[in-house]
């Protein structure tokens, strides 16, 4: 757990779900949004979860997102350590990055096992590495097309390498061009070479010219990360 800014508004969402769940609220935490969201993300770990429950909730989301927080993941004490292994990459950057607000520590004594992180970061790689591919051929050859593909996956791509560096333990995955050095070095790439793609995740627009030469490095890039996470072990 680190230190954080967390909003104003968290404070409301703590007394609505005390209003809502009384007892039952065991927790509630605020972690960094993912992907330069502006809405304030937060879980709620409660005892139970009714659809009285969701109905009440439902009521109070428009105001929620009023005030700039994002809608909170509920889950029921029971089902949150079991889904550590099914959400290695979601929970594993909760946990990495998170305040606890209200309540005990949800994540106290628990963890994401790194072989699990593993196997989710190849689905993503895998994913990734065939959008590309099928992107590409539906582009026709079109510059254009391709520029729009380039950007398109540039911020899903962000995630694949902050995925990847957390399965190394890396740097700080609040610092991207961090994230992305040691993924360049993991593979033996070029320093910065990464960069271009990472840079289009806010957005903006990518010239055909420029989009063509980029594309095949940056598939190799993406053929080379998922052939990594496959013979990645823990040492």
């Amino acid at each position: 757990m680190i230190s954080m800014n967390v909003p104003d508004a968290v404070q409301v969402l703590e007394r609505d779900l005390r209003d809502i769940f009384g007892p039952r609220l065991q927790s509630l935490v605020a972690y960094r949004a993912a992907g330069g969201s502006d809405k304030a993300p937060t879980l709620a770990v409660v005892d139970a979860l009714t659809a009285d429950d969701l109905r009440a909730c439902a009521g109070r989301v428009a105001a929620w997102d009023d005030a700039g927080l994002a809608t909170p993941l509920l889950l029921g004490a029971l089902e949150f350590g079991r889904s550590l292994d099914a959400f290695p990459l979601e929970f594993g950057a909760i946990l990495a990055d998170h305040v606890v607000t209200f309540g005990g520590n949800p994540f106290e004594g628990l963890g994401v096992d790194p072989a699990h992180v593993r196997h989710a970061c190849e689905i993503q790689a895998r994913s990734h590495l065939l959008h590309l591919r099928e992107g590409y051929v539906e582009t026709r050859g079109r510059g254009d097309a391709l520029a729009d593909l380039i950007v398109r996956s540039a911020a899903p791509f962000v995630a694949l390498v902050a995925s990847v560096a957390r399965l190394q333990g890396g740097p700080d995955l609040r610092d991207a061009s961090a994230a992305a050095l040691a993924i360049e070095r993991a593979l033996e790439l070029p320093d910065g070479s990464l960069s271009e793609i990472m840079k289009l995740s806010a957005g903006g627009s990518l010239p055909s010219d420029a989009a063509r030469r980029m594309f095949p490095a940056y598939l190799d890039a993406v053929e080379r990360l998922t052939s990594y996470i496959d013979r990645w072990s823990a040492r």
